[in-house]
């Protein structure tokens, strides 16, 4: 399936997303990076253009390596010196073992039943899980045209994807895994809800 155009450069989909949070948008990435210690090793599931390695982690003694179904992103990745392997999370294959498994802004691909891939990423994680998930979202707009772009442009390859998280679903979703959340808040100016799972 093809992806829809802002999954086709990273270029283009770094552009937007600069400018959905506008001046937050490097706080986003700065949460996550704040929480992986030097020497750790990292898998970041559904990466996109592995801005969060090629901007934070790169220059630090960290192993990457970045997931992604978007060959191109993949690519991308290799080319600015990381390590990123083509994947496709609706497999059952267990992911690539790290000290710390990570997943920005993704989560909601996995709906109506995200539980499964949070689970893999429990399995695999030697540390910690961390997720961030935008919890105020275009594709969730009152505006029906700005609702309408939101749903038809987060196509990744695999459908497109009209559901989103708000923050209360979110939080009802992770109170399944109320004994291992060890750290929530929200980041990016309030547009994503940071989640940090114990292994």
């Amino acid at each position: 399936m093809r992806p829809s155009l802002i999954y086709r450069n990273g270029t283009i989909y770094e552009l937007l997303m600069r400018g959905l949070y506008g001046r937050h948008y490097p706080a986003r990435y700065r949460a996550i990076a704040e929480l992986v210690p030097d020497g750790a090793s990292v898998v970041d599931l559904c990466c996109g253009p592995a801005t969060l390695y090629t901007r934070y982690l790169r220059d630090r003694s960290i192993e990457y390596t970045g997931l992604d179904l978007n060959g191109r992103f993949i690519a991308r990745l290799a080319r600015a010196g990381g390590r990123g392997v083509v994947w496709n999370l609706r497999s059952d294959t267990p992911l690539p073992e790290a000290d710390y498994v990570i997943m920005q802004s993704s989560l909601y691909h996995f709906l109506p039943e995200p539980a499964p891939v949070i689970d893999r990423m429990l399995a695999a994680a030697g540390k910690q899980v961390i997720i961030a998930e935008p919890i105020r979202n275009l594709a969730t707009s009152d505006n029906r045209v700005l609702a309408a772009i939101g749903q038809r442009f987060t196509d990744a390859g695999d459908g497109a994807q009209a559901r989103r998280f708000s923050e209360a679903t979110l939080d009802a979703f992770f109170r399944g895994y109320e004994p291992r959340v060890v750290q929530r808040s929200l980041i990016a100016g309030g547009r994503e809800k940071l989640f940090v799972l114990t292994a």
